[in-house]
């Protein structure tokens, strides 16, 4: 059976999002770096609501498509549309922001795609849904949504700035 969750439930894991991160800030730089594509719209909203607190806060977006461990199961080759760090990461805490964590390979192709800007200080993890299904050892810091689901399902996630809308669907294998 197909589910659907609206902008509202979004726009709620937005704010999740925010009040997680908000409650770790302190003194050090921080920047937040969305990995492309609908990570770095995650990351833009949650800019948006976390400037209020820190007005200095970073933004970044970061392609991985040349750090993908799947080009064999891709129809077609990875379109590149650039990364865009334009601050010094050397001893910045990062925090990566991506939209569903599911087997964790996304996040190590943007580790390492981030470590070759420099040696940030700390590399924290938000993720706007967390499916579960890991096939690496890595989790998220910060999670706006947690979705049961079985391994196989598929999680579409469509955002306003990307898709024109704002919507979730989990639909079974």
């Amino acid at each position: 059976m197909n589910r659907t969750l609206d902008a509202e439930a979004i726009e709620a894991g937005i704010q999740e999002l925010a009040r997680q991160i908000r409650a770790t800030l302190g003194d050090e730089p921080i920047a937040l770096v969305g990995i492309r594509s609908r990570g770095d719209e995650v990351a833009e909203r949650l800019c948006r609501v976390l400037s209020e607190d820190d007005p200095d806060l970073m933004l970044g977006v970061l392609d991985i498509s040349l750090y993908r461990d799947d080009y064999e199961h891709l129809h077609e080759n990875p379109q590149l549309q650039g990364s865009e760090i334009d601050f010094e990461i050397e001893a910045t805490r990062i925090v990566l922001v991506d939209d569903v964590l599911f087997t964790g390979r996304t996040i190590r192709a943007a580790l390492d795609a981030l470590c070759d800007y420099g040696r940030p200080g700390r590399i924290e993890l938000a993720v706007l849904i967390d499916r579960g299904h890991r096939e690496m050892p890595i989790q998220a810091d910060f999670v706006g949504i947690r979705l049961e689901t079985s391994r196989h399902d598929h999680v579409y996630v469509s955002l306003e700035g990307t898709d024109g809308e704002d919507k979730i669907e989990i639909k079974p294998a």
